[in-house]
C-alpha cells in the first residue's frame, strides 16, 4: 500500500527562515528577478482587504504585511504561520495586537467561528493534492456567505505556467525560474473545478503578470 505523505509547505520553511531577513525589501521591488511578481504588491494587499469581512483567519503571515492592514480595518485576525524568523517579525511589526501561532494550510488551531480565510503568495506551497484537502477543510469552518480570499502566482493553463518558466530563463532569471519550477504552482482551471466541487461560487482577477486574486464564497 502507498502511504500518501502530506508535506503541507513546510519542506519550504528553511527558505522562509533565510528569507525573513530580506522579504520586506523583496517585495517592495528591491529585487529585480522579482519585480513582476511583486508588481502592485500594495494594491493586491489592500484588494484582499477589502474583500475580507468579520473575523478573519489569515494563513502565511510571513512578516504581517496584510495582517496589518486587515487589523486597520478593524476586522479581527487569526494568524497562522510555520516559521519562527517570519512570526518574530511579524509579532514586533504588529505591537501585540494579535497572536500569530504556528501552523500551515492544513494544521493549525481551528477558530470556532471564521467569516474569511485569507493568503498572499503562500498556497502555492500545497500540492494541488493539498490543496484540494484544504479547500474541503476550510468549508467545514465557513457559513454561507462566508469567503475564502487568496492572492497568488497561478495560470491560465500548463502550456502558460512552461512558457513564464522558459521567459525567466532567457532573461537571465535563474532564481526566479528555478522557484517556478520547484514549487507548486497550480492553474486557474484546477482551482476553480476542485472550489466548485466543494460548494464555492468563485472568480479570478488578474493583478500583474503572475498573481492573480482568487475570491471564493460558500453557497
Amino acid at each position: 500500500m502507498i502511504r500518501v505523505v502530506y508535506k503541507m509547505g513546510r519542506e519550504f520553511i528553511d527558505l522562509f527562515e533565510e528569507w525573513s531577513k530580506s522579504y520586506d525589501d523583496t517585495v517592495g521591488g528591491h529585487d529585480i528577478e522579482y519585480q513582476e511578481v511583486f508588481k502592485h504588491y500594495d494594491r493586491i494587499l489592500d484588494s484582499v482587504t477589502n474583500r475580507a469581512y468579520g473575523h478573519v483567519l489569515e494563513f502565511g503571515v510571513g512578516t504581517g504585511n496584510l495582517t496589518e492592514r486587515l487589523l486597520k480595518k478593524g476586522l479581527k485576525v487569526s494568524g497562522i504561520e510555520p516559521s519562527p524568523a517570519m512570526r518574530e517579525i511579524a509579532v514586533s511589526k504588529l505591537h501585540g495586537k494579535t497572536e500569530i501561532v504556528d501552523g500551515d494550510f492544513m494544521d493549525f488551531p481551528k477558530p470556532e467561528k471564521v467569516d474569511s480565510i485569507v493568503s498572499t503568495y503562500a498556497f502555492h506551497h500545497l500540492t494541488d493534492e493539498e490543496k484540494e484537502k484544504a479547500i474541503a477543510n476550510y468549508g467545514k469552518l465557513l457559513n454561507t456567505g462566508g469567503k475564502i480570499v487568496f492572492a497568488d502566482t497561478m495560470y491560465q493553463s500548463r502550456e502558460a505556467h512552461e512558457r513564464a518558466i522558459s521567459d525567466a530563463r532567457q532573461a537571465g532569471f535563474h532564481n526566479l525560474a528555478n522557484d517556478l519550477q520547484t514549487e507548486y504552482y497550480t492553474t486557474i482551471p484546477f482551482l476553480e473545478k476542485a472550489l466548485e466541487a466543494h460548494g464555492y461560487k468563485v472568480n479570478f482577477e488578474r493583478c500583474n503578470q503572475f498573481v492573480w486574486i482568487m475570491e471564493a464564497e460558500k453557497l
